[in-house]
C-alpha cells in the first residue's frame, strides 16, 4: 500500500513539475515578447501606470456606481418595488422562460447586486418549492444574464449613451432566453423531473418579504446596508480590473505617439489583440457592427469579469474608437455574461451540480453571442425608424 502511494505522489509531483515547465515558458513567452518590443523597462512602467490609472480614474468611479445602486436596490426591496415589479413580471416568466412567476425575483436580485445572489435563493426552500428540478439549476443562467445589470447601465449612461444602454439591455433580454432555454433543453432529460410540491405546501407563487422598524428606521437601515454591499462589490472588483484590464490593454493599444514611441505611459502596449481580430474583422462586423478590431476586448474580458471590461470604454472613448452601436452590443454582452466563468462552476457546485458546468457555459456563451447580436441589429432598427 505504502509502495503505489509514492508511485502516485511521485506521478502528481511529475505532473506538478510540468506545469510548472509549461509555465515558466508560456511566462518568459509572453513578457519577453513585450519587452522586447516596448523595452523592459517601459512595460513595467506601462503596467504599473495602467493599474494606478485605472484604480484612481476607473474603480473608484466603478464603486461610487456600486455604492449608489445598492443603496437604490436595498430602497426598492425594502419599500415593496422589486415585490411589485416582481408582480407584474411573474406572468411573463413561464411563457418566456419557462419559469414560474418567482423567478422574477432572482432575475431583479441580480440585476441589482451581482450573479452570486442567485444562490442564496436558489437553496431557499420557500423558493425553490416552484421550480422543477431542470428549471431551478437553470436559475444559474437566467440570473446571471442580469447579473451587475444596473451598474453597467448606470455606467453607459453616465458616458452619455443612456438610449444604447437600453437597446443593449434588451438584447441581454433576448441572450437570457436563449441561454436559459437552451439549458433547460440540454438538461431536462437527464435530471429527474421534481414532483409539483402538496397544495398545504404552495397556494401561489408569492415569496415573502419581512420588514421591521418605523419608516425612517427602515430607510436608514436600506441605504446603510445597501451602500455598504456597494462598497464590497466595488472591492471585489479590484483585482479584475487592475490584472485583467491591465493585460487586455496591454495587448490591444500601441504607443501613445508613434513618432516618439514608447515612454512607459498608462495604456500603452503591443497592439497583438486587435492583429488577431483582424483576421476576422468581417465577421465581428457581421455580428456585431465592430469598426475597430480593438473592440473584441470588451467581450472577452466580460468572460471573466465586467467590471474590468467596463474599465475599457473610457479607454475607448479617450481613443475615438466607440460610438453608439458599440455601447449596445457592449451592455448586451458585458450584462448576459457578466463575468460568468469565474461564477457558473461555484453556482453549480453550490447547487450540488457541478457535473453541468460544461452544459451551462457553452449555453451561456450562446446566450451572450446571441445578446450581441441582437443589440446589434436592434441598433440598427432603432437608427433606420428615428
Amino acid at each position: 500500500m505504502y509502495h503505489f502511494k509514492n508511485i502516485k505522489d511521485t506521478d502528481f509531483l511529475k505532473n506538478r513539475r510540468h506545469e510548472a515547465y509549461i509555465f515558466l515558458i508560456l511566462f518568459f513567452l509572453f513578457f519577453g515578447y513585450l519587452g522586447n518590443k516596448m523595452g523592459v523597462a517601459n512595460m513595467l512602467n506601462t503596467i504599473m501606470n495602467t493599474s494606478w490609472d485605472l484604480l484612481l480614474n476607473t474603480v473608484f468611479f466603478i464603486m461610487g456606481i456600486t455604492v449608489i445602486s445598492g443603496a437604490l436596490g436595498k430602497l426598492m426591496i425594502e419599500f415593496g418595488v422589486v415585490r411589485l415589479l416582481e408582480a407584474g413580471l411573474s406572468p411573463l416568466m413561464r411563457p418566456i422562460f419557462n419559469l414560474p412567476g418567482v423567478a422574477a425575483l432572482a432575475g431583479l436580485m441580480t440585476f441589482f447586486s451581482d450573479n452570486p445572489a442567485i444562490i442564496s435563493l436558489a437553496n431557499d426552500k420557500s423558493f425553490s418549492k416552484y421550480f422543477k428540478k431542470h428549471e431551478l439549476i437553470s436559475l444559474t443562467n437566467f440570473g446571471t444574464a442580469f447579473g451587475m445589470g444596473l451598474i453597467v447601465l448606470a455606467f453607459m449612461s453616465g458616458l452619455g449613451y443612456f438610449k444604447p444602454a437600453m437597446i443593449g439591455f434588451a438584447g441581454s433580454i433576448i441572450g437570457a432566453i436563449v441561454s436559459t432555454r437552451l439549458m433547460q433543453l440540454m438538461i431536462k432529460n437527464k435530471i429527474p423531473v421534481k414532483k409539483a410540491p402538496p397544495k398545504d405546501n404552495v397556494t401561489d407563487e408569492h415569496v415573502s418579504y419581512k420588514s421591521e422598524g418605523g419608516v425612517f428606521l427602515r430607510f436608514l437601515n436600506a441605504i446603510l446596508d445597501g451602500g455598504k454591499s456597494g462598497v464590497s462589490l466595488g472591492l471585489a472588483i479590484i483585482p479584475g480590473v487592475l490584472i485583467i484590464s491591465s493585460i487586455i490593454m496591454i495587448v490591444t493599444f500601441g504607443p501613445k505617439d508613434a513618432t516618439i514611441g514608447y515612454q512607459g505611459l498608462a495604456y500603452e502596449g503591443v497592439p497583438i489583440l486587435p492583429k488577431l481580430a483582424g483576421y476576422a474583422d468581417w465577421l465581428f462586423y457581421a455580428l456585431f457592427g465592430f469598426e475597430n478590431p480593438e473592440l473584441i476586448a470588451f467581450p472577452i474580458t466580460s468572460l471573466g469579469a465586467v467590471g474590468a471590461a467596463l474599465s475599457l470604454v473610457k479607454a475607448f472613448v479617450a481613443e475615438g474608437i466607440i460610438n453608439g452601436n458599440a455601447i449596445a452590443v457592449f451592455t448586451a454582452m458585458g450584462m448576459c455574461w457578466s463575468g460568468y466563468l469565474s461564477t457558473h462552476t461555484a453556482m453549480l457546485d453550490t447547487l450540488g451540480y457541478r457535473e453541468l458546468t460544461s452544459k451551462a457555459l457553452l449555453s451561456h456563451t450562446i446566450g451572450g453571442l446571441m445578446a450581441g447580436i441582437s443589440a446589434h441589429y436592434l441598433y440598427l432598427l432603432a437608427v433606420f425608424i428615428f
